[in-house]
């Protein structure tokens, strides 16, 4: 019995080792191809991206891609980007025909499983609900990110979501805050 309470300690002490690491952090590389070509997240640099990691089968993360193309219409002008990566083994048409259907203003398409685990730091162990979120300010640094926990995040919600964005917007690629005076000068220009 002692020995079982030993290993599951470690094995517990080990799952946290590989945790998501700190917030704020620099966002590895993805690469997500869909019909129109490859969309790298570092090309993107100087964009705020959220990244939905999705199940084309999923209620939950449709219902969020909806949401993201709401916002990709309204913040895309001002440097936001929304990116989709099916991650149930979606095939290429798979995830043609969800974008069609639930993301038509922003790039969905097929990514290995593994990945999000590497992108978003979760251990092997853990077993993430989706839609699995990442948000990457203009620097490229992951701001915020969803858990494992099964529960409701704050980033599933709009509200949660818009006003990060919003603030995220406001900061520029070098981190400083652009303020309403600041704004007003450079369009003078």
């Amino acid at each position: 019995m002692r020995s079982l309470i030993l290993c599951s300690a470690l094995a517990a002490l080990g799952a946290t080792v590989y945790a998501a690491g700190p917030i704020p952090r620099p966002a590895p590389q993805l690469e997500v191809t869909d019909g129109a070509g490859k969309h790298m997240l570092s090309s993107y640099k100087g964009k705020v991206v959220v990244v939905q990691f999705l199940l084309t089968t999923c209620p939950h993360c449709q219902a969020f891609s909806q949401i993201l193309t709401k916002l990709q219409t309204q913040y895309g002008p001002r440097g936001f980007q929304a990116l989709g990566a099916a991650v149930n083994e979606a095939t290429p048409e798979m995830a043609k025909e969800y974008q069609a259907k639930y993301a038509p203003d922003f790039p969905v398409g097929p990514l290995d499983h593994d990945q999000v685990y590497t992108f978003m730091g979760f251990s092997i162990m853990e077993r993430p609900g989706f839609p699995q979120i990442a948000v990457i300010d203009r620097k490229g640094q992951i701001r915020e990110q969803t858990t494992t926990e099964m529960i409701a995040q704050p980033l599933q919600n709009e509200a949660h979501l818009r006003g990060l964005i919003e603030k995220l917007l406001a900061e520029r690629a070098t981190g400083a805050v652009r303020t309403p005076a600041a704004t007003v000068a450079s369009a003078k220009k």
